[in-house]
């Protein structure tokens, strides 16, 4: 289940405490144009399972949400601690960067932090984990951790286009004052 944390701007000010119930984080993305939802699926699969396997399991959701939003494609992107050059990978995510398509995740296991810097609100985040579904809406400053060390993610991406995924990055810095 996803966690909302909403950083606090002013040093002398409390923290916010973290979101946590699913309705309540849907709301607050909703309120700044990122759609999230929760996919309630018991599906076991192997720890070594296929891209096409893992497709497969969850088609029955899958292939509906997908007609709904136009997304013509997906794929499977696995991120673990044997993951090659993965401090290089980890580093691309990590700098602050827009796309000109949808960025749509469900994690079908492990955990990913997606950050957001948008317009009048505070930065935010929201660590996703196991059966969450994210839509970051094109154009939306963001970024994204999967861990520094021992990461693991396992995630259906969708696409219109896997041309539009290319990361534009905004070269503000900001996600250099932020900590996962």
């Amino acid at each position: 289940m996803a966690i909302l944390h909403i950083e606090r701007q002013e040093i002398d000010k409390p923290a916010i405490e973290p979101i946590t119930e699913s309705e309540a984080i849907k709301a607050f993305l909703a309120n700044v144009g990122i759609h999230y939802e929760r996919w309630d699926v018991a599906i076991q699969l192997a720890t070594d399972a296929s891209e096409e396997e893992i497709l497969s399991a969850y088609e029955a959701h899958l292939v509906p949400y997908m007609t709904r939003n136009g997304y013509q494609t997906a794929d499977v992107i696995s991120i673990h601690p044997g993951t090659a050059d993965y401090p290089s990978i980890r580093a691309k995510f990590l700098a602050e960067h827009t796309h000109s398509e949808d960025e749509v995740r469900f994690f079908v296991s492990g955990e990913g932090l997606f950050w957001f810097n948008l317009k009048g609100q505070a930065v935010f985040n929201v660590l996703c984990q196991q059966g969450d579904l994210i839509s970051v809406p094109k154009n939306t400053k963001h970024w994204f951790d999967a861990g520094e060390s021992a990461p693991k993610v396992n995630a259906i991406r969708m696409f219109s286009d896997m041309a539009g995924w290319v990361p534009h990055y905004t070269g503000s810095g900001i996600e250099s004052k932020f900590s996962a």
